[in-house]
C-alpha cells in the first residue's frame, strides 16, 4: 500500500514508525510531517487542515489508505470529503469529532446515555459563569468547549484564576468565540485508554498515563503532555474491564444511535475516583503524548487495522502486544506553554540508543532546529518503568540544546 498520514507532530511520528513496521506498505507520505519523519516517509508541504489540497494529492498520487493524525484535520473534515471521492480513510467523520470538539456535546453525550462523568454546566456568558463559579467550592475545573491544542482546560485554585480563565475564554475569545463547561472537580489517578473503534466494535490499546504540568512534582501551567508511559501498575484489570464496558463501549453505542458512528480512534481519558472510574475527556484521535508510548508496543500489525476499519471490516479479535514498559519524556522550548523562541539548534540525535520522536522540528540546512513549544519526544524501554525511565534520561542527556527543558520525574504515580 501507499499510505499518506496527515499531521506533523510527534503523534504523526509514531504512527509512520508504526507503519514503517508493515509489510502490506510500501510507501509513506506525511502531509506536512516534520524533520524526524522526513527519515521515514516523504514529507509533503501541505497543511494538515487544507483538505481540498490533501484530497487532490490523494487522487493524483494513487493513495491506498490515509490516516488522520491531528483533530484539526477530522474538525475541518477531511474524512467526508475524503469518502465522498472514494478514498480509503482512516479517522472520523466531522460529525462524530464533535466528542471532542465540543466538550458541552460529550458532557450531554455522557448524560443522555449514563457515561460515568463529573457533573456539569455550560455557559456562554461570562456573568453567569462567573456568578456560578463564585458560588461553589475550589478548585474550579474550566474548559473551553471547542479545540485549544490541549491548552483549553484551566484548574483554578483560587477565585482570581478562575475569573481570569473565564475571561481569556469568554471575553477575550482566547481559543475564539465559544461557551465554556464548568465541572465538578474529582480526585484521583487519571490514565488513558485509547480504542481503535468501527461503530459498535471496540478494541483497546494498552494503557497510559501522560503527565500534563509543565514542572516537576505537577506543578505549573497545563501543556499538551510532558511526557508518559505504560504500562500502568494502578490500574487494575476490573478497573480496565469495566472502563472498556461502561464508558468506551457504551459511548460507541451511544454514536451508533445518534447517527454518527465512530470510525478511528476513541481516546478516553479517564480518572480512578473514590466512586470508581470516570470521563475527564474523550479525543476523537490518538493522544499526544500517550501514542508514542503505546505504539511502540504494538506487535500487530497497524496497517490491518486502520484498513479494517476505513473499509468497516470486522476487527481483529485480539491484538498482540509487547510486554516492556515504555517511557517517553518531553523537551520544550523554554517559556512554553507561553511564548519561546524558535530555531534553536538540536545536536546529538544520532548519539541516541532509544526512539527520539520528533514532535516540532523543522531542517535549516544541515541542522535540526526547534520549531514549536514541544520539540522531542524521548522514548526509553525496559523490562519495568524504572528501567524505561532510566533509559530515557539517558537519551535526554545525549540532546544538546540550550534551549530545551524537560521534567525528571515522568511516571512518578507508578515509581
Amino acid at each position: 500500500m501507499k499510505v499518506l498520514v496527515i499531521g506533523g507532530g510527534g503523534r504523526c511520528h509514531a504512527i509512520v514508525d508504526a507503519l514503517s513496521r508493515s509489510s502490506k506498505v510500501e510507501k509513506i507520505f506525511c502531509a506536512p510531517g516534520n524533520a524526524g519523519i522526513a527519515a521515514q516517509a516523504e514529507c509533503v508541504p501541505i497543511r494538515d487542515t487544507d483538505v481540498e489540497a490533501l484530497r487532490l494529492f490523494a487522487l493524483a498520487n494513487s493513495i491506498d489508505l490515509t490516516v488522520v493524525g491531528p483533530e484539526s484535520s477530522l474538525a475541518a473534515g477531511v474524512v467526508d470529503a475524503f469518502r465522498a471521492s472514494g478514498l480509503r480513510i482512516f479517522g472520523h467523520t466531522q460529525s462524530a469529532t464533535r466528542i471532542e470538539s465540543s466538550k458541552e456535546f460529550a458532557k450531554d453525550l455522557m448524560r443522555r446515555y449514563d457515561i460515568p462523568t463529573a457533573g456539569y454546566r455550560a455557559f456562554s456568558d461570562y456573568d453567569e459563569a462567573r456568578t456560578y463559579v463564585a458560588s461553589r467550592p475550589l478548585p474550579a475545573v474550566l474548559k473551553y468547549d471547542g479545540l485549544a491544542a490541549g491548552k483549553g482546560v484551566v484548574i483554578a485554585e483560587t477565585y482570581e484564576d478562575a475569573d481570569a480563565a473565564l475571561r481569556d475564554m469568554l471575553l477575550d475569545d482566547r481559543f475564539g468565540r465559544g461557551r465554556v463547561v464548568v465541572e465538578d472537580f474529582l480526585t484521583g489517578p487519571e490514565f488513558s485508554l485509547m480504542c481503535f473503534v468501527s461503530g459498535r466494535e471496540v478494541r483497546p490499546m494498552v494503557l497510559a498515563q501522560d503527565h500534563k504540568r509543565a514542572y516537576d512534582g505537577d506543578k505549573g501551567p497545563n501543556t499538551g503532555g510532558m511526557g508518559a508511559y505504560s504500562p500502568l501498575p494502578f490500574i487494575t484489570a476490573e478497573d480496565e474491564t469495566y472502563a472498556m464496558r461502561e464508558v468506551m463501549q457504551r459511548t460507541a453505542d451511544a454514536m451508533v444511535e445518534e447517527g454518527c458512528p465512530l470510525t478511528g480512534v476513541l481516546y478516553g481519558g479517564l480518572m480512578k475516583t473514590p466512586d470508581g472510574v470516570k470521563v475527564i475527556e474523550f479525543n476523537a484521535r490518538f493522544g499526544d503524548p500517550e501514542t508514542e508510548v503505546v505504539l511502540p508496543r504494538l506487535k500487530s500489525d497497524i496497517a490491518d487495522i486502520f484498513a479494517a476499519v476505513a473499509d468497516g471490516a470486522p476487527l481483529p479479535s485480539e491484538m498482540e502486544w509487547h510486554d516492556f514498559a515504555t517511557l517517553g519524556i518531553v523537551l520544550a522550548s523554554k517559556g512554553y506553554p507561553g511564548d519561546y523562541e524558535k530555531g534553536c539548534e538540536i545536536t546529538g540525535l544520532d548519539a541516541c540508543e532509544g526512539t527520539v520522536y520528533h514532535m516540532g522540528t523543522r531542517r535549516d540546512g544541515d541542522r535540526t532546529v526547534t520549531a514549536g513549544g514541544r520539540v522531542l519526544f524521548v522514548v526509553g524501554r525496559g523490562a519495568t518503568l524504572a528501567e524505561a525511565r532510566a533509559a530515557a534520561l539517558r537519551d535526554v542527556e545525549r540532546i544538546g540544546c540550550d534551549n530545551l527543558f524537560h521534567r525528571t520525574d515522568i511516571g512518578h504515580w507508578a515509581l
